[in-house]
């Protein structure tokens, strides 16, 4: 049976680790990372610069183009969807962790349908047409030290389930917060109080809800499905 499955890897072992440590906010987006040409990645942080700057320090990805920065481009519409909404595209070669990923996945039967990143980890989804290529698959990522957790996995049937934007991470938090009455009018419970609860930094939760806040207004939050374990 065909099968979808959603995995949260550490930026450590695939690309933009130092990008993290250096733009805390920094998130992306990669728009197809199957194919023989540099993929073209979303980005946001704080500002165009900064993130640019962060990018070509990083060894982990070349940076190939910055298509806001283009200048036979910069007075074209396509400059302009480049950089809007504080997001910023750029052309990105990355480097051996996120190849030999690539690797692994194909010639296991696999597809990498889309691939983000936020809070100093990639969150990557998979499809696969049978249980023993996920299998065969998440033990070649234990063997190379992908340090892969499975957040979410179903069958293709649940396709557009498993599309929601929130991770198991945002999912859990915003399931807390609406426990403890944080979405109440008055509050149930303060930002403090809830940041006590799950054990993180004041800062730490503001990031997160911001984060989840944006993907459900981007896309209706549907039922979610329970992560299992992948058959050894």
């Amino acid at each position: 049976m065909t099968t979808v499955v959603e995995l949260e890897i550490p930026a450590a072992r695939l690309g933009f680790a130092r990008t993290f440590d250096r733009v805390s906010t920094f998130e992306f987006q990669v728009g197809g990372m199957i194919g023989g040409s540099a993929p073209l990645v979303w980005t946001n942080g704080p500002d165009h610069e900064t993130v640019k700057h962060a990018l070509k320090d990083d060894p982990s990805v070349e940076v190939v183009a910055s298509v806001a920065d283009d200048d036979e481009r910069s007075a074209t519409d396509e400059s302009a969807v480049a950089s809007q909404n504080d997001r910023w595209l750029f052309r990105l070669e990355f480097g051996d962790g996120v190849k030999l990923f690539e690797q692994i996945v194909t010639e296991n039967d696999g597809a990498i349908l889309t691939a983000r990143g936020a809070d100093g980890r990639w969150v990557v989804k998979l499809l696969f047409h049978d249980r023993e290529s996920v299998s065969a698959c998440h033990e070649l990522f234990e063997q190379y030290e992908f340090r892969a957790t499975v957040t979410r996995i179903s069958g293709v049937d649940d396709l557009a389930r498993a599309q929601t934007p929130l991770t198991e991470t945002q999912y859990e938090t915003i399931c807390k917060a609406h426990e403890l009455g944080y979405f109440d009018v008055p509050r149930g419970v303060t930002l403090k109080e809830l940041a006590a609860e799950l054990d993180i930094s004041h800062q730490a939760l503001s990031e997160r809800l911001r984060r989840s806040h944006a993907a459900l207004v981007s896309a209706e939050l549907s039922e979610r499905t329970a992560p299992i374990e992948i058959d050894r």
